[in-house]
């Protein structure tokens, strides 16, 4: 059992307050949850009653000491047995400080289904491609006959199925540099850690890429005994991250079929690889997900290529929608990050026309400007990094043009584009700003590709 799981906190009588209940699942699953469990909670979110309405009906019938909208308030943080917050909200806010001070403790959702759950977890980071990597690696494990729950940051809360798992079952969990930091002063990591890459991110959120990084290796630092941990790293943050664990395995990032790559690893005569599968899912993340396989007890050799061949791509992830007029759109909104959109682009053989920019991270867009000639046609800007990325292919001889809304910059890299041509939303960045999360972004790119005539 890894380090830091912890005997269940009787809950019947405590009093709680969750911090942030949010649109997500996650605040909804442990509201539920802790009422269940007998829990008194007080709810409180700094959004309005109107902004969280479809939440508030998904919890109408859960008794509530307090609902508190549209601010948080200290002394709903004072007194309290435990504090549920939103991972979203860093550890050391003051009202969780405050909240520590007079004896609470402080977890997350993912926290306190960590506590309860009697089943191995498999959980999986990185900076691009986590997603993917957990679905594939669910889906092998139900293909080898397991019983698998994937949660985490990849869906809705795993807590109000905690009375349907068991400990022979297998729960794979996506978690985010911001559950990781709550784990982390918990002294948590999974049984089977999986690390799919480490790029700058999230450093509007971080105070440095140090502790971007560091919150990151929370999934390798409590592992001990039969723990397991594989990692697709570049050389240098190997050396980094193999100080925090010495049982960390490197998986090489190979540039080749997936195919191949399962006959490497297993030693069975490469099965057939589905016409997408290139596009959906990078060799590096196959290869992570079968390691990931074997390291939970299992041999591949036999369920491997009929999990490859029945896999489908997760929505807004290399998402194919179809062909009209002779282009094939491609959406791939949950590319928040420069080095997913080019992994996108080294995914794809035909010219691109790109739907690229949004909210600003802080991070450094030129890796993306710079590998755009030869590859992209045409790219139509969107949202706050849109100046920046003009600034940048200013000299490039890739056409580009500053959008005013979405539905110009789809209409303008249709206009731009020719029969043959892949139009691919692959931003680079966030959504926000221009829309609430990267499924509103994709799903609008969906609805234009529809209504295309």
């Amino acid at each position: 059992m890894s380090a830091g799981i912890r005997s269940p906190m009787e809950l019947t009588g405590r009093r709680v307050t969750v911090m942030g209940l949010g649109r997500f699942g996650g605040g909804i699953g442990a509201v539920r949850f802790l009422s269940s469990r007998g829990a008194t909670i007080t709810l409180t979110d700094i959004a309005s009653r109107e902004q969280l309405a479809d939440s508030l009906a998904r919890i109408a019938d859960v008794p509530l000491e307090q609902l508190v909208l549209g601010e948080h308030r200290e002394a709903d943080f004072t007194d309290r047995d435990l504090v549920v917050a939103s991972p979203a909200v860093r550890p050391d806010q003051h009202l969780l400080q405050v909240a520590r001070s007079t004896g609470a403790r402080v977890t997350t959702e993912i926290g306190l289904f960590w506590d309860h759950c009697p089943a191995p977890i498999i959980g999986v980071t990185g900076s691009v491609g986590k997603s993917t990597t957990a679905a594939l690696i669910a889906h092998i494990l139900k293909a080898a006959g397991q019983t698998v729950w994937l949660g985490g940051n990849i869906g809705g809360s795993l807590l109000t199925d905690l009375p349907s798992i068991r400990p022979d079952h297998h729960v794979v969990l996506e978690l985010s540099s911001f559950q990781l930091l709550y784990l982390d002063a918990e002294r948590r990591s999974p049984h089977v850690a999986v690390v799919t890459n480490f790029y700058p991110n999230h450093l509007d959120w971080h105070r440095s890429l140090d502790e971007y990084r560091t919150a990151k290796q929370a999934i390798l630092r409590w592992q001990t005994g039969d723990d397991r941990a594989v990692a697709c790293l570049s050389d240098d943050e190997a050396r980094l991250w193999r100080d925090v664990s010495e049982r960390l395995a490197i998986v090489p990032d190979r540039g080749r079929s997936p195919a191949t790559n399962i006959a490497e690893s297993s030693g069975a005569p490469a099965a057939p690889t589905p016409q997408n599968m290139p596009a959906a899912i990078p060799a590096s993340n196959v290869r992570l997900a079968i390691t990931a396989v074997e390291a939970a007890g299992y041999k591949i050799d036999t369920i491997v290529p009929t999990a490859l061949t029945t896999f489908e791509t997760l929505p807004h992830r290399l998402e194919v929608l179809g062909e009209k007029r002779g282009r094939v759109f491609i959406n791939d909104s949950k590319a928040t990050t420069p080095e997913a959109t080019l992994a996108a682009l080294a995914s794809l053989d035909r010219p691109i026309v790109l739907l690229a920019g949004g909210a600003d991270k802080g991070v450094d867009l030129s890796i993306v400007t710079t590998a755009l000639p030869g590859h992209v046609r045409a790219v139509a800007l969107l949202g706050a990094t849109a100046g920046q990325l003009a600034v940048q292919l200013r000299a490039s001889p890739v056409a580009h043009r500053i959008c005013d809304d979405f539905a110009d910059a789809f209409a303008w890299a249709v206009d731009q584009s020719q029969p043959g041509d892949i139009i691919l939303l692959s931003p680079a960045c966030a959504s926000f700003g221009w829309f609430r999360n990267y499924e509103e972004r994709g799903e609008q790119f969906r609805q234009a590709w529809q209504e295309l005539r």
